[in-house]
């Protein structure tokens, strides 16, 4: 997780401030619908709506276009005819990767992926190939440096934490995917500034890369995760922070 965490942490601050926004919006606008479709468009009884609202608001979305995308999932706009669908596979090196999509035409999105990985250095795998590695797992990230650990820990163990993973950069708290929005609004009013909250699927074990095979890693994930119904990725690099900078902020 080492990596993958500081990637996504990266990757989220990003999205704040540049051009990645309205590709974000694009993603969320999909999550959203769909999320209301499932479970209905109130996110005080609909958890995976809330989480999804909230993230679109990390990112500044406007709140006439949630309003909007959960309209369109509720039946109050044009019909959401999407499918998710989760494709498994490996990339250089043999690291595991889950792309879970959005789509409306599986077979397109098959074909992209398959050629996305096969250009990449990876290919793709069968359903449960690579699934058994990982686990769902609410993940908090701060920044290090700008938080007390010690407290954190503290705080983070009373909330209900699972594990408290001390990277390079980032410092992620591990929690069950339920407990994720209880220990994130207790960490929250006792002050600690985080970087991203969501529930994630973890890998239990990771695939430590440098050089060549980083960055070939790193380029396939970022691929990825620029397809139109991607929504997100998912992987067990572990690979040095320089690296996973200079790749991100590319």
């Amino acid at each position: 997780m080492s990596g993958h965490s500081k990637w996504a942490t990266i990757k989220h601050k990003k999205a704040k401030t540049d051009a990645q926004r309205g590709k974000m919006f694009t993603k969320f606008i999909r999550e959203i619908s769909v999320a209301a479709r499932m479970g209905g468009g109130d996110p005080a009884v609909n958890p995976r709506l809330r989480l999804a609202v909230e993230r679109a608001r990390e990112v500044n979305m406007p709140s006439d276009n949630i309003k909007r995308a959960i309209a369109k999932g509720t039946g109050g706009g044009e019909e959401v005819k999407l499918e998710e669908i989760v494709y498994e596979g490996y990339g250089p090196g043999g690291v595991a990767v889950m792309v879970e999509a959005m789509t409306d035409n599986k077979n397109r999105t098959l074909g992209d992926l398959n050629y996305i990985f096969t250009r990449n250095g990876g290919h793709l795998g069968k359903s449960g190939c690579v699934a058994w590695l990982f686990k769902k797992r609410g993940v908090i990230t701060f920044e290090r440096g700008k938080v007390d650990e010690e407290k954190l820990t503290s705080e983070a163990i009373e909330a209900g934490a699972e594990d408290i993973n001390f990277e390079e950069s980032v410092i992620a708290v591990i929690t069950k995917p339920e407990d994720m929005e209880k220990v994130r609004d207790q960490l929250k009013s006792k002050g600690f500034t985080l970087v991203s909250a969501e529930v994630t699927m973890f890998p239990q074990n990771t695939v430590r890369l440098v050089g060549e095979e980083a960055h070939k890693v790193l380029k396939l994930v970022s691929v990825l995760e620029e397809h139109d119904d991607v929504q997100t990725v998912h992987a067990n690099f572990d690979i040095p922070d320089e690296i996973i900078a200079e790749e991100a902020t590319s």
